[in-house]
């Protein structure tokens, strides 16, 4: 239930907005992961996008994370042409961070005391990927 009122409602970024792309993998019937790509909304960064997912526990290393990851790359590279793919993953998050490696995605730096879980507070890797073959913007000559 708690997966189904997130996404019909928002996601953990804000409100859902009309660029925005949302992934659900689903099992009989039932939601067990989403990813969500959402673009930055400023003139000199319209090229890049904040990336979420999230597997349920019970579905973890089944493939689900991949899945949703190549949905969102493809959609990305293919057609949205978004040129940057941002995220933050927990640091001692293993299985994630080596599952957006396998994707391109490369651990850009690391903010200490970033979000709060579990009481505590955690640290985080920023991540991000470049498209492999980033369109040329065309100038008009002067």
């Amino acid at each position: 239930a708690m997966w189904r009122a997130r996404l019909e409602t928002q996601d953990a970024a804000g409100p859902i907005g009309a660029g925005d792309l949302h992934v659900v993998a689903e099992r009989d019937g039932r939601v067990i992961g989403s990813a969500g790509l959402h673009p930055v909304d400023r003139l000199r960064r319209r090229h890049a996008a904040m990336m979420g997912i999230s597997v349920a526990r019970d579905a973890q290393g089944q493939g689900v994370g991949q899945a949703l990851m190549q949905a969102v790359c493809d959609y990305a590279d293919g057609w949205a042409q978004i040129l940057r793919i941002e995220l933050t993953v927990f640091t001692d998050n293993a299985r994630a961070i080596a599952l957006y490696q396998h994707f391109g995605f490369r651990i850009e730096g690391t903010h200490r005391g970033y979000a709060l879980r579990h009481g505590v507070f955690a640290d985080v890797h920023t991540m991000a990927r470049l498209h492999p073959q980033p369109p040329r913007l065309a100038w008009p000559d002067a």
